[in-house]
């Protein structure tokens, strides 16, 4: 479970369970907070009252939880291959966030203000695309927090939103769930390939998906062109391998598939401002 401050009385939890068992994810929270836990993918279970009451999560659905009398800790068993992402917040912040339309979310209104609520609505595809870029978070670690709290709110106002296939309509290529994971699928073959990744061409016809669309798509939920994420994540993995100063510089470069050792220079000085030789004294220091 990978915990973000974005403000005091907000945070995000990412949670993902890549293993074959099921697996247990605990946090504290207390009755002040509001929670939503946005299933992105796989299932799960919460346990309440020591385990004596029990409320599933499934795949693609979003679960409102707020209790003002009484603390509701997260309890959750992941079940293999799912990924959860949960928004903590402060019944307070959240009354200043939405203050203006009570009108039209039921539990702020003044006679339920003090009460229970539960709610649970399907993830949409707009959401769903969300979700990918607030677990891939694929920017630099500078903006990360202003990056994720975007999203976040993004993510909020599609949950509240009237008629949530507004926004979706202004970009018809995300509407199609099936072409998101497609795009996923692209993700991954180019990362588990990245000494030799195939041409755009070969990529697409893997996938399934034509040149055009597979180019806009992967910008649209990466926020960056195939090869410059492939590019962003190679240098991302000579860092930690750089830091972990179990490798020298030449063997990251064949490691990372690049044909010289000057190659592999170039591109980390052009990404990081800096060689991996005076990277390296910096760290050791």
């Amino acid at each position: 479970m990978e915990k973000t401050v974005l403000e005091s009385g907000f945070y995000v939890l990412r949670s993902t369970n890549d293993t074959n068992a099921f697996k247990k994810l605990e946090e504290p929270v207390s009755q002040e907070f509001i929670q939503f836990h946005f299933c992105h993918q796989g299932s799960g279970t919460f346990e309440f009252n020591e385990g004596n009451y029990q409320l599933p999560l499934i795949s693609k659905s979003v679960i409102l939880l707020f209790n003002p009398t009484k603390a509701l800790p997260i309890n959750l068993n992941l079940t293999p291959d799912s990924t959860v992402v949960s928004l903590i917040i402060s019944i307070k912040k959240f009354h200043r966030l939405f203050s203006q339309d009570a009108d039209y979310i039921p539990f702020l209104s003044p006679e339920n203000n003090t009460k229970k609520y539960y709610d649970t609505k399907p993830v949409s595809p707009s959401m769903s695309v969300i979700l990918s870029q607030i677990i891939e978070t694929k920017v630099h670690e500078s903006i990360q927090g202003l990056y994720l709290k975007g999203k976040v709110y993004e993510l909020l106002s599609l949950f509240f939103n009237k008629s949530e296939d507004a926004d979706v309509e202004q970009c018809p290529f995300l509407v199609d769930e099936e072409n998101v994971r497609k795009i996923r699928k692209a993700k991954e073959i180019i990362l588990t390939q990245m000494t030799e990744p195939p041409t755009l061409q070969a990529l697409s016809n893997e996938i399934g998906l034509n040149v055009k669309k597979l180019k806009e798509g992967f910008k649209q939920v990466y926020g960056d062109t195939v090869y410059g994420f492939l590019l962003d994540h190679k240098m991302n993995e000579a860092r930690s391998m750089l830091n972990s100063k179990q490798y020298n510089i030449n063997e990251i470069s064949i490691k990372l598939g690049y044909s010289t050792s000057s190659h592999f220079i170039a591109a980390f000085k052009k990404k990081f401002g800096t060689t991996p030789k005076k990277y390296l004294m910096s760290v050791s220091s």
